[in-house]
């Protein structure tokens, strides 16, 4: 199989709300960077055009694929929609990512090669996670209250849901489409933010295999940031609901 062959199986996966400042150039620039990738916009019925504008990329250029939810809300649902595009279409690997520019594109291609390379071993990786925690990786930009929020959320998720992983909330990820297959995607119970610590958790339940790479994790470009404390505390009810139910044997 060639090297155009592989890349051409690749899906890069943006899940927008409200972010038309910065999709024209982040997808301008992922195409250049992974030339022979996909991008997949889904986008939640932005009201400042982004779901309008993906649209109307597709519609000229053959690698941008656009979903624009008109009666759907989350950040998770999103991501899962994704992988069922994915796995219906036969990708290889899923990155997914943010529509900020808090991930940097030149880093995309650092978690392919990391996922590829491990083919040639006796444990192929099934995930590999853009880390803001392992020696290397850094938020400059964030203050203290936000660091500490952060170290506190990925400290939860390593006791209730048994997570080696240091990085457990970031979405900047590789997923061999393999795996994901093997998800029960209706047993999902996150639709926001937590959604990423839950399928790592559900995952290593079927056995796969991580690795995390140092990133330097910087604020949004443009426009306003769209975590809030609803969501926070949503997200740790999430998981340490699923905590107890792993705890006393009745996890899905």
């Amino acid at each position: 199989m060639t090297q155009d062959n592989i890349d051409r199986r690749t899906l890069v996966v943006l899940a927008t709300y409200n972010e038309i400042e910065n999709i024209p150039s982040l997808v301008t620039e992922l195409l250049a960077t992974l030339p022979n990738a996909d991008v997949l916009i889904v986008d939640d019925n932005s009201p400042d055009g982004t779901g309008r504008y993906a649209q109307e990329l597709a519609a000229r250029e053959p690698r941008v694929k656009a979903f624009v939810r008109e009666n759907e809300r989350g950040l998770g649902s999103a991501v899962l929609r994704a992988f069922q595009y994915a796995i219906e279409y036969e990708y290889d690997y899923v990155i997914n990512m943010d529509a900020d520019f808090s991930h940097k594109v030149a880093d995309a291609p650092r978690l392919l090669e990391k996922i590829r390379a491990s083919e040639k071993t006796d444990t192929p990786l099934d995930v590999v996670i853009g880390s803001r925690y392992t020696p290397g990786g850094a938020t400059p930009d964030w203050n203290l209250k936000r660091r500490v929020m952060s170290r506190s959320v990925n400290c939860l998720a390593r006791i209730a849901l048994g997570l080696k992983t240091r990085d457990n909330s970031g979405s900047f990820r590789c997923y061999r489409v393999d795996k994901l297959r093997a998800l029960s995607f209706e047993s999902f119970r996150s639709t926001g933010y937590s959604f990423f610590e839950e399928t790592l958790y559900r995952l290593k339940r079927l056995g796969a295999q991580f690795a995390e790479i140092p990133i330097v994790f910087l604020d949004r470009r443009l426009g306003k940031s769209k975590i809030n404390g609803r969501e926070a505390v949503k997200a740790v009810w999430i998981m340490t609901s699923i905590g107890f139910a792993r705890l006393f044997g009745r996890a899905r």
